[in-house]
């Protein structure tokens, strides 16, 4: 295992087990943040543990172009039922995804550490927040970091049946107008499948973060 110091760096992300795991410790400065996902690395661990670094192999991405919307999904975003914003409320968004009940989950790898860290990110106009809103309502949302090619998802909420889904779809298309190279879903889900989602090799997914593909 390995245990970052306070210099800013990470080891290589082929030195991380089976699982993912790459490295433990160091802190959530938003250079050390920033480095990370350049190189493909994202923190999650839960509260009182310490920092877990991630670089898992295979890689969940969704290429742009390859989403997948159903057919009810379809009626959902051709309707009035929902409007998106971006950036209008970052903190909203990201408190909602730091308290919502999750199946299977206790708890949130949400911390107030990593709350701070992603506020910091988002002064810096690196975290981008998607809101959905039903009349005057937020009923759902996403947040992630965006690398102007590639965007990391990190999570969201819903609080209206489809609202998170209405924000990925929405999303999902303006970042495909602008060429962006893949959305990084980090790990398989069905869920995320069923919009399109695909793994590829860990090495395929440095590429394209490196601008090489």
């Amino acid at each position: 295992m390995y245990f970052l110091s306070n210099d800013l760096e990470f080891p290589p992300v082929e030195n991380a087990n089976k699982e993912g795991l790459l490295a433990v410790g160091g802190n959530l400065s938003t250079e050390r943040l920033i480095l990370a996902y350049k190189n493909g690395i994202f923190p999650w661990f839960n509260e009182g543990s310490m920092i877990l670094w991630w670089s898992p192999d295979p890689r969940m991405v969704l290429f742009p172009s390859k989403l997948k919307v159903s057919k009810s999904m379809r009626k959902v975003v051709a309707s009035n039922q929902f409007r998106l914003t971006k950036n209008t409320c970052f903190e909203r968004v990201i408190d909602h995804c730091k308290t919502i009940k999750r199946d299977g989950q206790d708890g949130t790898w949400i911390t107030m550490d990593m709350k701070n860290a992603y506020m910091e990110l988002h002064k810096m106009g690196i975290a981008t927040s998607y809101e959905v809103w039903e009349n005057n309502d937020l009923v759902g949302g996403l947040y992630g970091i965006d690398l102007g090619h590639v965007f990391c998802g990190e999570s969201m909420f819903s609080l209206k049946s489809n609202a998170s889904k209405f924000a990925f779809i929405r999303m999902t298309q303006e970042l495909n107008a602008k060429d962006y190279k893949l959305i990084d879903c980090q790990v398989h889900t069905e869920h995320l499948e069923s919009l399109g989602a695909e793994e590829i090799p860990r090495a395929e997914f440095i590429s394209f973060l490196m601008g090489n593909l």
